[in-house]
């Protein structure tokens, strides 16, 4: 009897410590269209997809681009450049999923449209 009550009890422990572990290092994703680069104030503004809202997130030195050539740290006025070049052509800026904690960016990843799809 003892030894099945202490088994459960390691077992819920174990469970729960893995709850406290994981929970935390969930981050919000935001899906949009890049609209803006503030350079100097280190913060970029997407307009969230479903909602047009405008949502500023605050990048940082270990913010990642990721793209098709792969993953790099984010240079901003390279991000600015781009952004503008792509607002010319298309008329908006690049479809983007941003994952971030708190307002603060940790990976910028651009969506691409797939061949064929309208």
């Amino acid at each position: 009897m003892k030894n099945r009550r202490m088994f459960l009890r390691t077992l819920a422990c174990g469970l729960v410590a893995m709850l406290v572990m994981v929970v935390p290092v969930i981050a919000d994703e935001l899906l949009g269209v890049l609209s803006k680069v503030d350079v100097d104030g280190k913060n970029i503004t997407v307009i969230q997809k479903d909602t047009d809202k405008e949502v500023v997130v605050k990048i940082t030195d270990e913010t990642e681009e990721v793209s098709k050539k792969g993953n790099r740290k984010v240079d901003l006025d390279k991000l600015a450049k781009r952004v503008e070049g792509i607002k010319e052509k298309t008329g908006k800026g690049p479809n983007v999923k941003v994952t971030h904690e708190k307002g603060t960016a940790s990976k910028i990843e651009y969506q691409f449209k797939k061949k064929g799809a309208n």
